[in-house]
């Protein structure tokens, strides 16, 4: 075999879908932004994006006093901001694994068979109105026929 052609063993990476941009991470850049904003000064954002080293160094200068904290809110708003893995956090929608950590597995599936229960509910009740309709205006008819009622 030459040295430029592959083999049927050698594994072939795809392509990059984005050349030259860093994959994207799964962690919200809303929920990174607000965090860098409210709680920047001890690096919550740098822990909830699992760069725990740099968020205990921002923890223990006051984030830089004041300029880390200042730079990191610049950066994650425009959106260049790495998570631990090298990741850019550039998503504002929480990704729908955290949103399952949260709501608990199977919610909206839960939410489903909750309305359909509703629905029986509420399709049995309507039965039961409507049997009581039929009965109510037998009984006006009835009591019409004998002449006990006035006719309109």
């Amino acid at each position: 075999m030459t040295s430029g052609s592959l083999s049927r063993h050698e594994p072939v990476e795809p392509p990059e879908p984005y050349p030259g941009r860093a994959p994207v991470s799964e962690r919200s850049r809303g929920v990174a932004l607000g965090l860098a904003v409210l709680g920047g000064l001890f690096g919550l954002h740098r822990f909830y994006a699992g760069r725990i080293q740099s968020g205990i160094w921002m923890c223990l200068t006051f984030g830089g006093m004041g300029i880390w904290y200042l730079y990191d809110i610049v950066v994650v708003a425009a959106g260049d901001f790495r998570d631990g893995e090298g990741r850019r956090v550039a998503r504002w929608e929480v990704s729908d694994a955290v949103t399952d950590a949260v709501t608990g597995p199977n919610a909206s599936e839960r939410r489903v068979s909750d309305l359909e229960d509703r629905m029986l509910g509420i399709e049995s009740q309507v039965g039961e109105l409507a049997e009581r309709l039929d009965f109510a205006e037998r009984l006006l008819a009835q009591a019409r026929e004998r002449g006990s009622l006035p006719k309109t």
